[in-house]
Order: C-alpha cells, then sequence, then structure tokens
C-alpha cells in the first residue's frame, strides 16, 4: 500500500498559497485493506475512506470510462493495480495531477509544474471532454487563479465539449454549486469571461449573457455595456469580500436591462420589474438558495431608489425599510446596501467617489428602530389606527434625524 498527497494541496504548495484540504491517493489496497487499518468508507460512487484521526479523504486509485451523457455517465474501476500514474490521467487540469509521496519526492507525470510556472489552465487528456462539470470548474480556477491563461487547445476542447450538447446535460444543483465557488474567487468576472469564450454562458446562465452588447447610461463611459459593468460589479463585490448573496446580488441587479426596448435605453425605465422577473426566473431553475435569492430580488427592485436616498421623502424612506423587512432583517437590509455600493463603484473611475446613500439610510433606519412602537399602540384608542400612527411617527423620525445630520 502506498499514500500519496494528490491534487489541490500539491498544486497550491508549489504556489506557496494556503490549503486546509488534503485529499490522498491509495495504490495497491483494497476496500478490505482500508477497513482493517480503520478507515471509515464514505464514497458512494467509488471507494473513499476517512482516515480514523484526521478524518481526511483517502481514495483508492482508479480508472474511469464514460458510460453515459453528463456527469453521473461514468463507469469506475478501482483496483490494486491501478497505477499513481492512471490515477492522474483522469483529472481535469495538469496543475491539479501532481502528487507528493510520503518521502516528499514531487510526482508529476503530466508536466503540472512547468504550467504552474507558465500560469497556464491546460487539460492534463481528451478523457477531460467526458465530464461537463469541467467547463465550470475550469471557469471557476480561472477566476481564483485571475493571471492565469487557458491554453488555446483547452479553449478549443470547450468549446466542442458545448457544441457536442455536454453543458446542457449539467444539472441546476451541480450550476449553482460550481457558480457559488466561482462567485466567492478572488476575481469572479474571470468566471464568466471563459464561459463567454467557449459559449457555453448562453446555454448556463442566458440572463447574463444577454446583458453583453447593451448600452449603459453614457455618463458612465461609452464604452461600458450592461454586462461589462455587471462583471465590474460582481469584482467589486469580491474586493470586499462581501458575502455570496451580495455577490449573488451583484450579478443579478440588472438583468431586466437586456429586456429594455431600444427605444429607451440607456435609461432606466421599467428595468427593475423586468429585472425582478428575470431573478424569479434564473433562482429557481438553478435552485438558488432563499437567502442568495431573496437579497438579490430586494436589489433588483429598490437598488434605484437606495441610490436616490438624497432625493427621497422621509415617507418614501420608510416605506422602502417596509417593503425590505429592514427592521426586522438589519443584517440582510445591510447586505442590500452592500450589493448597491458594488454597483455604484462598478464603473471606471467611480470606485473612488463618495457614495451616501448607505449612511443616510442607515442614520434612518436608526430614527426608526427608535420610535417606541409598542407605546404608541398602548396610547391608541382606536386600534385599527395603530398601523397609520406608527408609520407617521416612523417619518416624523426619519425627518428630524436626517435634519440634524444635515446640520
Amino acid at each position: 500500500m502506498q499514500i500519496y498527497v494528490v491534487g489541490g494541496a500539491v498544486r497550491d504548495e508549489l504556489l506557496g498559497r494556503p490549503n486546509a484540504d488534503r485529499d490522498h491517493v491509495v495504490v495497491g489496497a483494497t476496500p478490505e485493506a482500508m477497513l482493517a487499518h480503520g478507515f471509515r468508507p464514505v464514497g458512494k460512487d467509488f471507494p473513499v475512506f476517512l482516515h480514523p484521526r484526521t478524518h481526511e479523504e483517502y481514495a483508492l486509485a482508479r480508472t474511469e470510462r464514460k458510460s453515459g451523457r453528463g456527469y453521473h455517465g461514468f463507469a469506475f474501476h478501482a483496483a490494486p493495480d491501478v497505477t499513481l500514474e492512471e490515477d492522474l490521467a483522469r483529472r481535469d487540469l495538469t496543475i491539479n495531477a501532481m502528487a507528493r509521496a510520503d518521502d516528499g519526492s514531487l510526482i508529476d507525470p503530466y508536466c503540472g509544474q512547468r504550467d504552474l510556472k507558465a500560469k497556464m489552465l491546460r487539460h492534463v487528456g481528451p478523457a477531460f471532454a467526458e465530464d461537463p462539470v469541467r467547463i465550470l470548474r475550469i471557469a471557476r480556477f480561472a477566476a481564483r487563479f485571475d493571471d492565469f491563461s487557458v491554453a488555446p487547445e483547452t479553449l478549443d476542447l470547450l468549446r466542442g465539449m458545448v457544441a457536442d450538447g455536454e453543458a446542457d446535460h449539467l444539472v441546476a444543483e451541480r450550476v449553482w454549486q460550481e457558480l457559488a465557488k466561482g462567485l466567492m474567487e478572488d476575481k469572479p468576472s474571470r468566471m464568466f469571461e471563459v464561459l463567454r469564450d467557449c459559449n457555453a454562458l448562453p446555454r448556463l446562465l442566458p440572463e447574463v449573457d444577454a446583458l453583453f452588447g447593451v448600452p449603459q447610461r453614457a455618463d458612465y463611459h461609452p464604452e461600458i455595456d450592461t454586462g461589462i459593468h455587471t462583471m465590474m460589479v460582481v469584482d467589486q463585490a469580491a474586493l470586499r469580500h462581501f458575502s455570496l448573496p451580495v455577490r449573488f446580488a451583484a450579478l443579478t441587479h440588472d438583468l431586466g436591462k437586456a429586456l429594455t426596448p431600444d427605444d429607451v435605453l440607456p435609461r432606466h425605465i421599467g428595468h427593475e420589474e423586468r429585472s425582478v422577473k428575470l431573478v424569479e426566473q434564473l433562482s429557481t431553475r438553478l435552485r438558488v438558495p432563499n437567502d442568495c435569492r431573496d437579497v438579490a430580488l430586494l436589489v433588483a427592485r429598490f437598488h434605484g431608489n437606495i441610490h436616490r436616498a438624497a432625493e427621497l421623502k422621509p415617507g418614501t424612506i420608510v416605506g422602502l425599510f417596509e417593503k425590505t423587512d429592514a427592521l426586522r432583517r438589519p443584517e440582510r437590509f445591510q447586505q442590500i446596501l452592500d450589493a448597491c455600493q458594488c454597483d455604484h463603484a462598478g464603473r471606471l473611475g467611480w470606485d473612488n467617489r463618495p457614495y451616501d446613500s448607505p449612511q443616510r439610510l442607515l442614520t434612518a433606519l436608526a430614527a426608526v428602530n427608535a420610535v417606541e412602537a409598542g407605546k404608541i399602540a398602548a396610547s391608541c384608542a382606536d386600534k385599527a389606527k395603530i398601523p397609520e400612527r406608527i408609520h407617521a411617527a416612523r417619518v416624523s423620525a426619519v425627518k428630524q434625524a436626517l435634519n440634524d445630520a444635515r446640520d
């Protein structure tokens, strides 16, 4: 039995990047031998075991062959005669197909170290094309290693996979899983750039793909269309280390512009409602988690009003708080403001421009929270008028707070 550390742990060690996850390949062993050494089986499709003390994953060396469409369509063979090189050959990229032996020696049969130095994302072999998830994975790696390029032959292979319909067999949960991971990388726009380059974006995220070529407001910069603007907004969310709900909202806040009539563009007329419908459509199709969906819907609907906070009357501000449930969900309201901050900054030269809307609204929200709704309700003889009285008190408090702030 020989044990090797493989994959991302080896890659990140060579890059000097932290990596808490260590995967292992075991050569020359059987499931019975692993059980005899105290390992606990966890693999459903092929033999994977957890170490009895460290709980790290140990997989038996295996080969695989295509047996059907999609990423489930594989038959696996794990046996003591499968070599380390054969196991590494089934991996996606050369930089992920290296192993480290117990004595510290590096096993690199597919020149992963060379591609690390060249900053190149290159597929290991033709078997790469058998797994459509790899379209998303390589796009995600481009977002993580944003100074790496996709090898021309690998990009050609990705395009062929899309043309052959492999991307159409990806299930919604897997698309969301990879999309979420890519959004949390250092430069998410690179993921969408690669998906566009290989023609996968229209298949997987047509609502996002449709934004490219749609004009933005001329005062932002005429060369920046809505698609490019959206990529800048998403990168601003990553730069600020915002949460996944904020990053998803950054991606989807302007979806409705793709459906805005040409005679209206680039003005913002009615696109909020169209954006809401498209966010609902996208979230339903990909089964987006509720926290991400809800923030995205609220940003799509209200980001225009939030940007114009300085122009809003106190009553409109209180209405905004009520519609976004800001009093009961202040953390979520902060996420909405964070996404709007990214939208403001996602334009050439605007990342350092003052943006007063969040602070103005937070000042107003604090004033609303200070209103003692219980006391107002208790003192109101006509119970039917309680909501009206509370609303009026909140509007008055916001008016006073904003006047004080201005003074």
